[in-house]
């Protein structure tokens, strides 16, 4: 079908909104002048879309599981998707997030927005899997477009905690914390922008790594912000959380978000101890105006733990930490409008895009906007607010502003080899159904404050189980120097050797 012309009307239109007005003479030319523009945009649109390759072809779309099946409500749908026939993953299941494209297979990301969508090609982390003889077996629930810590705000519905199905499991990777508690799923695989790795991993008990800015590639992923969009390993340990990022990292010319990718064997940073390490108690991270006591307690306890391993921990200071909040709000509501409404994938970046989820979102945005949850609804207000009066200047000092935020952070690393405090402030939040709006905006943000402002410094960051109080699990967060994840997991591997942090 050939693409159809503006009219002048809709010139005019055009011209508003871009904040001028057409005159008469320049109305009548540019009409003049659009048939022979759109005779460029109708050679592109008859010309072939280049296709990633599939290198494993046998795959089906899965079906969608019963209650019973899933009593975690942590699954969109069960598939089978088998890989090389042998690798350093043979043997391990893996369950994605449903914002990771696998070509065949439904993707939502947790909305109605995006109901129907089919991708027609893998991320880049899903062949780099299968490469290495994974099989995936299911898609995981999230959060409504990942806005939200706690859990329960997909169009599927809450995922529950695996300890107690009264609370929740944390979002936005909820699926993907909660699904490793079946018997048949090994591995999973989470996204972060502000938390949504490390936070269902702290509240079901589960490993969950943050890696370094741009160390896993994030092609084909729906993000937010290429500056903070993350995706990482979560399991029951660190070893299979290190040997999944020995598969996934580095370096993808088909990604923006990286750099210079300096990549290690991560594996072999197990079973080395933690004798001599400096671990800096970051002062910041505790009583905060949302933490829990019990929370704060459990995590010095297990620092006292590290102390009879042979670490030396000693507690250090960074005030920035408690100032990031407005250089992570001014990132991420400008950063997340600009993506949505430019359906999805932003411009100005060479990698791969992907047509098909532009155009999905695109047109389901002008026309089922009112499914978004009211953590997108209210992210896109301020974002468009902040955009239109103050010019994109706040989005540009928060940006200007995080490279002081990470300096800080250096420095405290300068001397220590690892920062830790809680992951969240506070244990898993109950799972209250008909939660108004501003109980589901306040019950969704109030957790970040550990763990979002590394999303905007890029340190690596991990969640391990160092507790339980009331039946629920509580997080220890390590965060290291840039692309020193391997130190991380040396410290959990070490942690889960020596302790059952059920009984802590």
């Amino acid at each position: 079908m050939p693409l159809r012309l503006p009219t002048e009307r809709e010139l005019r239109r055009l011209a508003r909104a871009n904040h001028f007005q057409l005159s008469d003479e320049e109305a009548e030319s540019f009409q003049a002048l659009l048939p022979r523009l759109f005779e460029a945009y109708e050679h592109l649109d008859q010309m072939p879309q280049p296709q990633e390759p599939l290198r494993y072809r046998h795959r089906d779309s899965g079906y969608r599981p019963s209650r019973e099946d899933d009593p975690f409500n942590a699954i969109v749908r069960r598939c089978t998707l088998t890989g090389a026939p042998s690798g350093k993953l043979s043997g391990k299941r893996f369950g994605l997030k449903n914002n990771i494209c696998v070509a065949g297979m439904p993707m939502s990301c947790g909305s109605l927005v995006l109901e129907g969508y089919v991708p027609e090609t893998d991320a880049t982390i899903v062949t780099r899997l299968l490469d290495e003889g994974a099989e995936v077996v299911a898609t995981l629930n999230l959060d409504n477009f990942a806005f939200s810590g706690a859990g329960d705000t997909s169009a599927q519905g809450a995922v529950l905690n695996p300890h107690n199905t009264g609370y929740l499991a944390g979002g936005s990777s909820g699926g993907s914390a909660a699904a490793l508690y079946y018997d048949d799923i090994d591995i999973t695989i989470g996204g972060d922008q502000g938390g949504s790795i490390r936070i269902p991993a702290s509240w079901c008990g589960v490993v969950g790594l943050k890696p370094t800015h741009g160390l896993v590639p994030y092609t084909g992923i729906v993000g937010i912000d290429n500056t903070f969009d993350h995706a990482g390993p979560m399991a029951r340990s660190a070893a299979d959380a290190a040997l999944t990022l020995e598969v996934i990292a580095g370096k993808d010319p088909l990604d923006p978000r990286q750099g210079e990718v300096p990549v290690v064997r991560y594996t072999e940073a197990l079973g080395r101890g933690v004798s001599g390490l400096k671990i800096g108690v970051l002062a910041e991270g505790f009583g905060l105006r949302a933490s829990e006591p019990d929370v704060d307690a459990a995590v010095r306890r297990a620092l006292a733990v590290f102390n009879d391993l042979g670490a030396q921990t000693t507690e250090v200071s960074v005030p920035a930490h408690l100032d990031a909040a407005g250089i992570v709000w001014g990132l991420m509501a400008e950063g997340a409008t600009a993506l949505l409404r430019s359906n999805g994938m932003g411009h100005g970046w060479q990698g791969l895009y992907n047509p098909g989820l532009v155009e999905t979102l695109g047109k389901s945005l002008r026309v089922q906007a009112d499914d978004l949850p009211p953590t997108v609804k209210l992210v896109l207000l301020i974002g468009t607010y902040m955009s239109e009066r103050y010019h994109g200047r706040m989005y540009a000092k928060a940006q200007n502003l995080r490279r002081v935020l990470r300096a800080s952070y250096d420095r405290a690393l300068a001397e220590v080899d690892i920062l830790a405090m809680p992951t969240t402030p506070m244990k898993a939040h109950q799972h209250q159904i008909d939660l108004d709006t501003q109980g589901i905006i306040a019950h969704g943000w109030d957790m970040l404050d550990n763990t979002a402002p590394f999303n905007m410094t890029g340190h690596p960051a991990i969640s391990i189980p160092c507790g339980k109080s009331n039946g629920l699990p509580i997080g220890l967060m390590l965060v290291g120097r840039h692309f020193q994840d391997g130190t991380l997991f040396r410290a959990a591997h070490a942690f889960e050797q020596h302790v059952n942090w059920e009984s802590l």
